[in-house]
Parts: C-alpha cells; structure tokens; sequence
C-alpha cells in the first residue's frame, strides 16, 4: 500500500469513462466507430484505462455491451486496461456476468476490469420489469455472488431473482492478483459500503458534479470505516474521480469548440429529467453556465487550457483527500477532432505535471545552469587548445 504524506495523494493515473454519450443526430455506426478509434488514440497517448458504459435506453449512450465493445478495442490496443464502466449488475445472471470478464481477461491477456453499479436509467430498468427501488438491493446480492466466482469459489446461492447450484468458473482469471473489480458511487453511499464490504475499488462518477463532489468526503469515510468493518485496506490509489474536461490552446478557443455539442447534452439532460434547462437555447450561453452551474448528469466542466485543467484537479485532491486515477468523461461537446486534440494536449502537458515525468529534465537542466561557467570555460580552454596545436 502507498505511504501517505501529509499532502494529499495527487492522480498518477489517467483515462477516459466513455458511457459513450452521442448526438441523436448523427450516424451511430460511424458514432461507435470512432469510439474504438478514440481507444486506440488513448492507447498511443499512453493514457492508463479506457471505461466502457452498459445502457439499453434513451438514445444518447448506444453501447448496449461493454464487452463485446472491449473485445474489439483489446484487438486495437497494446497496452491500455479496459473496464466495464459499468454493468448493471441487476441486468445479468452473476455465473454469466462473471464468465463474460474472465474471457475477456484471458482474451486481452490481463487488461480488463469490471465495473459494477445497480444500473443508472430507469428506462432501462422499466423495460426489463425491474422495480428502481429494488435495483441497489439486487445488485448486492449480484456482487456478492461475482466476487466470490472470480475469486475461485465455489457458489450455492438463491435470491428471488437468480439462483446458483455449485456454481464455479471454468477458468481462473489470466491475472495472478485477480481481476480488480471497482464499485460505483455517486451520492448516496451505497456503493462506497458495497465496495467496503468486499475490499473493491471506489468509482466516483458524480465528482464533476457540485453535489457529488460535496458528498467525496462522506463517501470516503463510509468506504474507509466498511473496509476496516471487514477486514481490508482502504487504499486512496484505488479510487477514481470522473470529471468532464474539454481542452484548447487558449480558453476562448475551447469554448468555440464546446459550443458544436453541448446544446445536444442539455437535450438529453432535459429529456432524462423531464425538465427544461434555462440556458437551452443559446450554446454560448450554456457552455457558460456548464462551467459554473453544471448540468444534471454532466456536473461542472472545465473548458480552458491544460494549465485550468491542472489548477481543478489539484483542487480536486485538495478537496478530496486524494486519489490514484482522474478519468475524463468523454463528451461530444466538441468536433470529433478538437476532442482528440482535447486528449493530446492532457497527455502533452497534464499527465507529466502530475507523474513528474520531468522532473530529472528540469533538474538535469539545473545542474547545467547551475555549473555552465565551468563547462563552458573548459570547452573554450579546449577550443583554443585545439586551435594552437
């Protein structure tokens, strides 16, 4: 486990969570194309983790499996781990949930993990005939039962709405520490006591968002006392925050660019809410208030220069007490193309603030500063001897 120092632990890690949110408007064959593309290009950045999104309703978010979207993705990549981000675990049979993400571990031979959550649109519950109010209590019972099948068990387990008989996996997974699993959170606890519970990661999707960034404190507390409850570490490397970035070479720049998409997201906020924002109709006007109200399900962006983006997440493990992993929630604010660039200019110059990537650069520099009379005074004796002779 990671020392702790007296400053809180700043992100060492860096991804992307794709739910993936889209236009209505354009080609969602060309839409998720481009999503593996986007993996691919993280891949060549040298981001660490790309998450895949599970939903079946309301037209924006269209991966239907993140599995078979991973599959295809590992085929692309060399390097970059692949998570679940999530599966609705009330949606799935525990055995063949965990059956899917033991052969996708084997198949990118150790670069998968499982998101778990209870499921985020209740449209997506409604048509499966699946009561909301019984979706945190399933996904428990669920969890329960694929932890202890990825963890080698074997499972005798009836709920009312699945039932395992000596069940056991075929296949152990390809990783020797075993697959890491991360629980979702995002206001409420019970996903950090989930996650407590079973010694998992935390997953907070909401730390955009004013109010679920309010509640990183709480939740935090929550996981730390359930983990020493049952006996597992509460280690603050484990944990990832997703928040929404859109990066230019100057701010005025990247709020051009926020403006070809973010109407489209206070749309689909609107038709998940049933509300009607009050900034939805002019899209400057709405990517300023994005950057200091917030939307419903999207939380507060920052759109700026790489330099804005280090000043919030900085903030962010200030106010957090620290974390391991920052995922960007990627977003169609902008042209297909300025996002990419978004994503090089985080690798170019956010990633190394925070890895230290040059530090012994800089230092080396020092060094050569520091004793350049010297070095340049025995390359000129040097010279000049050469010279003479």
């Amino acid at each position: 486990m990671r020392v702790q120092t007296t400053r809180p632990l700043r992100p060492s890690r860096f991804g992307a969570f794709i739910a993936p949110w889209h236009d209505i408007n354009g080609n969602p064959s060309l839409q998720i194309r481009r999503d593996l593309d986007l993996v691919a290009h993280l891949d060549g950045l040298g981001f660490d983790e790309a998450w895949i999104g599970e939903h079946h309703s309301a037209g924006y978010e269209t991966i239907a499996s993140p599995e078979v979207f991973i599959a295809a993705a590992a085929e692309r990549t060399r390097r970059i781990r692949l998570g679940t981000g999530v599966n609705s675990l009330p949606y799935h049979h525990p055995l063949l949930l965990a059956d899917r993400i033991v052969q996708l571990d084997h198949q990118t031979m150790g670069r998968v993990m499982l998101g778990a959550g209870p499921g985020q649109l209740p449209s997506d519950a409604f048509m499966m005939g699946i009561d909301p109010m019984r979706q945190r209590e399933m996904m428990a019972e669920a969890l329960e039962a694929v932890v202890a099948l990825l963890r080698g068990e074997t499972v005798t387990r009836k709920a009312d709405w699945f039932r395992l008989d000596h069940a056991r996996l075929q296949l152990a997974p390809y990783q020797r520490g075993g697959i890491e699993v991360a629980v979702a959170s995002t206001v409420s606890p019970a996903g950090s006591v989930q996650a407590g519970r079973h010694g998992l990661s935390l997953l907070s999707l909401a730390a955009g968002d004013p109010g679920g960034f309010a509640a990183l404190d709480a939740n935090w507390r929550i996981y730390e006392q359930t983990c020493a409850e049952h006996g597992h570490p509460a280690d603050r490397d484990n944990w990832r925050l997703v928040v929404p970035l859109h990066l230019a070479e100057t701010a005025e720049q990247a709020r051009r660019e926020a403006e070809y998409g973010t109407l489209h997201l206070v749309r689909y906020s609107e038709g998940l809410s049933g509300m009607t924002l009050p900034w939805g109709t002019d899209a400057a006007t709405a990517v300023e208030r994005w950057t200091t109200e917030g939307f419903p399900t999207f939380g507060v962006a920052t759109i700026g220069t790489p330099d804005d983006a280090i000043a919030r997440i900085e903030a962010m493990a200030e106010r957090s007490g620290g974390f391991g992993t920052l995922l960007l929630m990627d977003l169609p604010a902008a042209a297909p193309e300025a996002k990419r660039r978004s994503y090089e200019l985080f690798a170019e110059y956010v990633i190394p603030h925070f890895t230290g990537a040059n530090r012994q650069r800089s230092a080396s520099l020092g060094w050569a500063h520091a004793n350049s009379e010297t070095f340049m005074g025995a390359m000129h004796a040097a010279v000049a001897a050469a010279c003479e002779k």
